[in-house]
């Protein structure tokens, strides 16, 4: 995972777990981590495990005899993910790139992965490397944003209004991945099999819109690319925003959310 889409350091962590956990990630989290807990592993990696918003859910279902490893390729992030976990809990936390995993072949039962995979720079790479870490029979499950999500689109197009010759273009990156046919392709040509392809929707309300505007900025590499660029104050443009989604959804607002769960064996 490379790339200016992929940096999630400095203040941006606590922003994208404060901010947009409650309202983006926890609920698509919870059926993630009860998908893999039916798999009953003992042995189980996450990809892109992010501030451990899917990973204290899995603890929590998982075996507790079951050993979890957390990974990102931000420490920062698995700094905010550790503050979730207690002296005793069977829980490992290590860097590492979901395309150059630092794991023996065959060692895990099960991988997880939420919305991460469309941030890998060699996706069929990330795939191999998950079909070589799996045991046989173990099983990859992951979520994908199924395409533009509204408020994706129109933080988007803030964006471009304000940077209208080299507009950052980070919320192009996480719709970038939806397509079924290749990425059922790439997982076949990674060797994984008994592929099931479940489409989820969820109804948010947004409780704070200007809080959801600001981790919608300052939560992901978008407010390292403005301050790059120059020019614009980060809080006019979270202001901006924040009009923009009252405009759309309300305040409170309320929000519809797609998602796309694969799950694949490994022979």
């Amino acid at each position: 995972m490379t790339g200016e889409a992929a940096v999630f350091v400095g203040g941006i962590p606590d922003h994208y777990d404060r901010c947009l956990g409650p309202v983006l990630f926890a609920d698509f989290a919870d059926d993630l981590a009860t998908r893999v807990a039916a798999f009953d592993p003992r042995r189980v990696l996450e990809l892109a495990a992010g501030t451990g918003i899917v990973t204290r859910r899995l603890r929590d279902l998982l075996p507790s005899e079951a050993l979890l490893t957390a990974t990102d390729l931000n420490p920062p992030m698995l700094d905010v993910a550790q503050t979730k976990f207690h002296v005793g809990e069977r829980i490992e936390f290590q860097p590492a790139d979901a395309t150059a995993l630092p794991f023996p072949d065959g060692v895990f039962d099960a991988v997880v992965c939420q919305f991460g995979v469309m941030f890998f720079p060699d996706k069929d790479r990330s795939y191999r490397e998950v079909h070589r870490v799996l045991g046989r029979g173990g099983r990859y499950a992951f979520s994908v944003w199924d395409g533009y999500q509204r408020f994706g689109k129109i933080a988007d197009d803030v964006t471009s209004r304000y940077f209208p010759t080299d507009p950052p273009q980070f919320y192009r990156v996480p719709s970038s991945y939806h397509r079924l046919d290749p990425v059922k392709d790439s997982l076949s040509a990674a060797g994984f099999t008994d592929l099931r392809v479940s489409v989820l929707n969820r109804e948010k309300t947004i409780a704070d819109i200007g809080l959801f505007a600001r981790g919608l900025v300052y939560g992901n590499p978008l407010i390292d690319m403005i301050r790059v660029r120059g020019g614009v104050d980060p809080r006019q443009f979270v202001d901006t925003l924040a009009r923009a989604l009252r405009q759309e959804f309300g305040d409170p607002g309320r929000i519809s959310l797609q998602a796309i769960v694969f799950e694949a064996s490994r022979r």
